[in-house]
Formats: C-alpha cells, structure tokens, sequence
C-alpha cells in the first residue's frame, strides 16, 4: 500500500504544474457530483409512489418527509394563480441550484483534457529546452525524459478525470431531469384539482 502510494506521488510530481490544476478541477468536479447525487437522494421523489403522493394531497394529516413538506408548500393556495406562483417559487428554489450546479460540472468536464493538453506543451517545451541547452550528456537525457514524461501524464489525467466526469454528469443529469419531470406532473395534478374546487364552488 505504501509503494502504491509513493509511485503514486512520484508520478503526480513528475507530471509538473499542471497537475496541481487538474487535481483541484478533479475535486471540484466529483466533489460537486456527489454533492449534487446527495441533494437529489434527500428529494425523496424516487421513494414515494403517484398513488401515495395523490392521496396525500387531499389528505394533509398523511403527510410525511420531502415530499409531504413539498405538498404543503405548493397546496397551500387558494386559487389557480396562487397554485402558479408557489410553483414558480419552487422552480427557482429547487431547479436552479442543480440547473447552476451542473453547469459547473461541464465546464470541469470540458476543462479537464485542456488542462492536460496544456500539461503536454509545456512538457514539449522543456523537452525542446533542454536538447537546445544540453550536451548530450546523462543530464540532459534525465531532462528530455521528464519532459515527456510531463506532456504524457498530464494528457493521460485529463481524459482519466474527464471520461468518468462526463459520465457522472450524464447520470446527474438525468436524475436532475427526472425530478424537473416530476414537479412538472405535480403541478398538473394540482391544477387539476385546484380547477375542479373553484368549479364546484362556483356551482354551489
């Protein structure tokens, strides 16, 4: 476990300045990943059936977790424009942070074979340095080698971050379009339900 450790930080020096870029887009983007899979969980869409939320909709005392505190917010009007404004309220509350959040996580995704490709130039760089300045000696070969050495790790980092990044975001996105879908649905069903009470008292 130790040697495994020690090439492990031989090779992240070895890789140069770059890599202090790339690790820290790494934990930004799989730092904010799992913050975002966490916040999605604590949502509790996925663990509650249509049948159950329904019936709690016309039934407050049944109400429990996210979804119940979710119900009471948004039933909580007394017309159809009120129902519209708790909604859009929830819209802002709710999307917009994943919606900001995910957009972030591109842009690591994005950044990270960048970050490698620059890792790569100034490895070349220092390659094409050192064989201007040197003499051909032991010296000069150990700088070509940490040259390449340098403009090939970083490459292979940044698609090694960004590959597993792009599917993790994927996923994320998915849960994050499942839940605008579920909002979605729950504002039709309490559309529905708030027309059909202000019907019913119009025809009383």
């Amino acid at each position: 476990m130790s040697n495994l450790f020690q090439q492990t930080v031989e090779i992240w020096l070895s890789g140069g300045w770059a890599m202090v870029a790339l690790t820290i887009n790494a934990l930004i983007l799989f730092g904010l990943g799992v913050h975002i899979h966490l916040k999605l969980n604590e949502k509790g869409f996925l663990f509650v059936p249509e049948k159950t939320w329904r019936r709690w909709i016309s039934h407050p005392e049944e109400r429990t977790g996210p979804i119940g505190k979710l119900l009471d917010f948004v039933t909580g009007g007394e017309s159809l424009k009120q129902t519209s404004t708790c909604f859009e309220s929830l819209r802002s509350t709710e999307i917009v942070p994943f919606e900001r959040d995910l957009r972030v996580m591109k842009i690591c995704v994005s950044s990270a074979p960048l970050l490698g490709l620059l890792g790569t130039v100034t490895g070349m760089l220092a390659t094409f340095g050192a064989l201007a300045s040197g003499s051909g000696g032991d010296k000069t070969m150990g700088m070509i080698a940490d040259g390449i050495s340098e403009a090939l790790i970083t490459t292979e980092t940044g698609l090694i971050i960004a590959l597993p990044g792009l599917f993790f975001q994927y996923q994320l996105t998915r849960g994050h379009e499942r839940y605008k879908a579920f909002l979605s649905h729950l504002e039709t069903v309490c559309t529905q339900i708030q027309y059909r009470k202000q019907q019913t008292k119009q025809a009383a």
